[in-house]
């Protein structure tokens, strides 16, 4: 068995990460970035990238350097991409090239198409599935998640772990090349799952011209973003798109039949089970001519189907740090460091459990990533390039006082947030304004915040220094995307009590960098078809916070059925505590700060919060 082992040396530590996507790629270049890569006389494993060059990151403190060595292990054979845009590509508006993130600096060894099967923890190494040993003097687990496979009847055979031809997951590359190979106009397509990312699978095959039928258990589209008055305004732009929506639809089973086996068949982990083996892991096989041909609803009712998309939630792929004995709730426990029960190794994005919550996007990923190359780096990071900065989903002002500005008055005081104002006075009022409750959220789901239990898909969902806007369409003729969609540093001097990026404390006045938790914005954006097609505009939504008021909150409330808007904010006290933006984000930059910042609100009428000066 050849191994990657070189004797431990106090001049160098080296870092592997075992997943190269958002997560692991982001840490990767925020190590980069603070001065690490990989020694020039590094071995490189198949599948290696370029490890020329002598980018080894040192500290500047004279003696005692110390040479940080990067080693990402990518399980997919395709460069890192940004899965938030993955949709895109499946609607046929991008290339898959298009959406690929910046190649591994050079320096940095990345080994692709290899899986790790077992971490050594005695020995500090982690074991490849073709037999390699890397060392590592920090571990990190970047491993993402998969979907969740429903126990439907007739999904697999009683001995088998391969789905029927036709039947997809939407997680990966290579699950969005097989189902846009699949698709075809005129073809019947049902979707199983009615959140963010089944959503943004309906419209994109809408767009490739399917007759798609989406199929959502729960009451409403996107329960742990919406409400029901937000959720029928996108039902509405949904079947304007030609998709049939059915809610409160439970999907019993499949219908298959057997024939001559159809390109595109799924298979767990190119046959072998992965965390029980109830979760896909974007394997292509044919599977033996068993193809699906319809959908069976509790109900009774069938709907025929050619294709059928999986649309049913993630979960935190934990099986190598159960193996190895780390502690694993729903994900992999870490603490404020991103450190597990093993000192000497981290998680991080979808996999990783912080403070008993899993968050499944990627701003939380961003964030994850970039407080654990602080501590894992003895140097701050190096000014970025300005043309590398990616776009700021919260442009707009801020709603609060302006930094040296006179005080701006509050609209009364809320020291402690469990102290509920009465409700005031009418702060004004527009035709469709309306100030009320909204109901609870649905049962089985627990929220923290606006953060889902279980964690959502990582599709359109932004943190504080913003994602690639899904959807975001160029000028004609510039219609590439942001290529680094995750290059901004956030500012944990607030939060993660952290000098600014390039930023060096006095000496002895250093605070070390903690993670304490993200604050998340989900923004989607459902494109208008292909020319020459009739269908609406743009839809464009953003959901923040908690959007569901306790007795004595206020709620403000602008509903324009002739436009297809939906505003709606909940105030509690002098705070915002979240809001829901559909078809009209003139305001989300200013809410989104303000509400981000905890910034006490100024004393206007409540409905300037809902204005396009965003009440500032």
């Amino acid at each position: 068995m050849e191994s990657y082992r070189e004797p431990m040396s106090p001049s160098r530590r080296r870092v592997v990460i075992v997943g190269g996507g958002m997560a692991g790629t982001r840490l990767a270049q925020q190590l980069v970035a603070r001065g690490a890569g990989a020694s020039a006389g590094a071995v490189a494993g198949p599948g290696a990238g370029s490890a020329a060059g002598t980018g080894t990151g040192t500290d500047d403190t004279g003696a005692g350097r110390v040479a940080v060595e990067v080693t990402i292990i990518g399980e997919e054979p395709h460069p890192a991409y940004n899965r938030v845009l993955l949709a895109e590509v499946l609607a046929g508006r991008y290339a898959p090239e298009v959406i690929a993130l910046p190649a591994p600096a050079a320096g940095i060894r990345r080994l692709s198409g290899v899986r790790v099967v077992r971490i050594d923890r005695p020995t500090a190494e982690v074991v490849c599935d073709d037999g390699h040993r890397v060392p590592y003097d920090a571990l990190v687990l970047a491993t993402g998640s998969n979907p969740v496979l429903p126990p439907l009847r007739g999904l697999f055979e009683p001995d088998g772990h391969e789905l029927p031809d036709g039947v997809h997951a939407f997680r990966t590359m290579d699950d969005c090349l097989a189902l846009g190979a699949a698709v075809r106009p005129g073809a019947r397509a049902v979707v199983i799952g009615g959140g963010l990312l089944g959503v943004s699978a309906a419209r994109a095959l809408a767009q490739r011209g399917a007759q798609v039928v989406l199929a959502q258990q729960g009451e409403h589209l996107m329960e742990r973003q919406l409400d029901p008055g937000a959720s029928g305004v996108l039902r509405r732009h949904m079947a304007a798109l030609g998709v049939e929506v059915h809610t409160e639809c439970r999907v019993r089973g499949l219908r298959t039949r057997t024939g001559d086996a159809v390109d595109g068949g799924r298979a767990v982990d190119g046959g072998r089970a992965v965390d029980g083996g109830r979760a896909v892991s974007g394997g292509r096989a044919v599977s033996g001519g068993r193809a699906v041909s319809g959908v069976e609803l509790a109900d009774g009712y069938a709907l025929e189907a050619d294709l059928v998309v999986l649309a049913c939630g993630v979960r935190p792929r934990v099986g190598l740090a159960v193996a190895a004995g780390l502690e694993v709730a729903r994900g992999v426990v870490i603490d404020d460091e991103l450190r597990t029960s093993d000192p000497r190794v981290f998680a991080i994005g979808d996999c990783a459990e912080h403070a008993g919550v899993v968050y499944g996007l990627a701003g939380a990923a961003q964030e994850q990533a970039d407080v654990l190359a602080s501590l894992l780096s003895p140097t701050p990071p190096l000014p970025e390039p300005m043309g590398l900065r990616p776009l700021d989903p919260h442009q707009g002002s801020a709603l609060g006082p302006s930094r040296g500005s006179a005080p701006t008055p509050r609209r009364g005081s809320a020291p402690n947030p469990d102290q509920r104002s009465a409700p005031g006075p009418d702060q004004g009022s527009a035709p469709g304004a309306e100030r009320g409750s909204a109901p609870d959220p649905a049962p089985g789901d627990q929220v923290v915040g606006n953060r889902s239990a279980e964690g959502a898909p990582p599709s359109g969902s932004w943190g504080r220094n913003g994602w690639a806007q899904p959807g975001h369409r160029a000028a004609p003729g510039n219609e590439t995307p942001p290529r680094d969609t995750d290059t901004a540093l956030p500012d944990h001097a607030a939060r993660n009590q952290w000098a600014q990026p390039g930023h060096r404390a006095a000496p002895g006045n250093e605070t070390p960098p903690r993670y304490h938790g993200t604050r998340t914005l989900t923004r989607l954006t459902l494109t208008t078809a292909a020319e020459g097609h009739s269908a609406p505009g743009p839809l464009d939504l953003a959901a923040f916070g908690n959007p569901t008021p306790a007795p004595g909150d206020d709620v403000i409330h602008l509903t324009d059925a002739t436009r297809n808007t939906y505003r709606k904010v909940v105030v509690r006290g002098d705070r915002l505590l979240g809001g829901i933006l559909l078809g009209d984000l003139g305001t989300v930059g200013a809410l989104a700060r303000t509400w981000e910042s905890d910034e006490p609100l100024p004393a206007t009428p409540l409905l300037h919060l809902l204005t396009n000066d965003g009440g500032s």
